[in-house]
């Protein structure tokens, strides 16, 4: 078949580790024989961050501003030993952080459903889609070591000179301390899409924080929400038969556990992030899992949910084989061509990315997966691929479908 072209770049950012490999081999089995792939390129890799002083993770970020389709791999965020490990000049913050802190938006997760791979949680029978605010929360903090006795305070200095004060804590001995913010503009934009997300895909809105314990910092977002919906979403969600409730997310946690699925869970940055692999692991693994960043400015950005998968790296670099689902991955490519595709009206790009995911799943129901499927479906007989052949697997799928 003749390659499909593509009017308008997607900005490709490439990962760290086991993602990276998977990344490359993506491209060049079933992405590179079918598209005349047009991607604008950023080397987000942890070393080139580093020669870079993390300057091409903004460069990413406004290149997706100017395209407004990003596809992103799986990236390192360093500790203290992965500072060692790459020689670092400091301790990076989050590359996803830094990107939809520019982007501004809210992350809506999925778990990607296939025949033979059931919820560890027997009530789920839908998807639970989780809206995770991307910004701020401790993604954007400022912490330090006290090593000696003393005072943290929060201090507020306004513009015309009024101060606020507020002692954090009296040290008496070593500890930790972090300051964390968000910005109203940025709730008040998590809020609407999370409302309007939930109209277009005619699913319920549920919301959980702790506004009990942090009474002014959650209890912002359970009032900026509760404002915004009343105002603005109220009538059009009573026409659509849908609802949004507030609770604690103690019990909205305890209520996920006993529903059936098929409503958006919104969280807060952190509680997003946790509560997406909690999901996506009960629906069946860490890379059966769509993430894409939806801006209110009219930004796409597309990627795995999960990590760099570091172990399984090690061991490709000892030459041992590997299985490592690539799944998410894939799914992160599709999706960010079909969204390229409907925004340049070629319908070619979007038919190709539904076939794509058609034939990722149809090659795990036919009993072809990686290890980590096999360990947990209800297929008779499957058959586990190491990392390669799995996508080689999805092209032969791929393949029979295009022909």
């Amino acid at each position: 078949m003749e390659k499909i072209k593509m009017q308008t770049p997607l900005v490709e950012m490439d990962g760290d580790e086991m993602t990276r490999i998977l990344w490359q081999m993506i491209k060049e089995e079933l992405l590179f024989p079918y598209i005349d792939l047009n991607t604008e390129y950023y080397d987000l890799g942890l070393k080139h961050r580093d020669d870079t002083d993390d300057q091409v993770t903004i460069d990413a970020a406004e290149a997706t501003k100017k395209y407004g389709v990003a596809v992103k791999c799986a990236t390192i965020t360093p500790n203290k030993a992965r500072m060692e490990e790459y020689s670092l000049k400091k301790m990076y913050k989050s590359p996803n952080g830094t990107i939809r802190a520019l982007l501004d938006g809210t992350v809506f997760r999925a778990p990607i459903i296939v025949k033979g791979i059931e919820p560890c949680v027997r009530s789920w029978k839908k998807p639970i889609t989780l809206a995770r605010h991307a910004y701020g929360d401790i993604y954007k903090n400022t912490e330090f070591y006290i090593d000696k006795p003393g005072k943290v305070e929060l201090v507020y200095t306004s513009s015309d000179g009024e101060e606020k004060r507020a002692l954090v804590q009296e040290f008496k001995a070593p500890g930790v301390a972090m300051g964390m913010h968000n910005m109203e503009a940025s709730i008040e934009s998590f809020a609407r899409s999370c409302f309007n997300y939930a109209l277009d895909t005619k699913q319920d809105v549920w919301f959980g924080a702790k506004d009990t314990i942090s009474k002014t910092y959650d209890s912002r977002f359970k009032e900026v929400f509760s404002h915004i919906y009343e105002a603005e979403f109220k009538g059009k969600f009573k026409d659509a038969g849908l609802t949004y409730f507030y609770s604690l997310i103690d019990d909205v946690v305890a209520r996920v556990m006993k529903a059936e699925g098929g409503f958006i869970w919104a969280c807060k940055n952190y509680d997003g992030d946790v509560m997406s692999d909690m999901v996506s692991s009960a629906f069946g693994s860490l890379a059966m899992m769509t993430s894409v960043l939806v801006s209110p400015h009219g930004y796409y950005e597309y990627e795995a949910a999960h990590g760099t998968v570091q172990r399984h790296y090690y061991r490709h670099l000892e030459g041992k084989e590997t299985s490592t689902n690539s799944v998410a991955t894939i799914f992160a490519w599709t999706g960010a061509l079909r969204k390229r595709g409907e925004l340049d009206g070629n319908r070619e790009l979007v038919s190709f990315a539904d076939t794509l995911e058609e034939a990722t799943l149809t090659t795990i129901e036919s009993g072809k997966m990686t290890k980590d499927l096999a360990l947990i479906t209800s297929l008779q007989e499957a058959v586990v691929l190491n990392s390669r052949e799995f996508i080689l697997a999805v092209k032969v799928s791929l393949d029979g479908l295009l022909n």
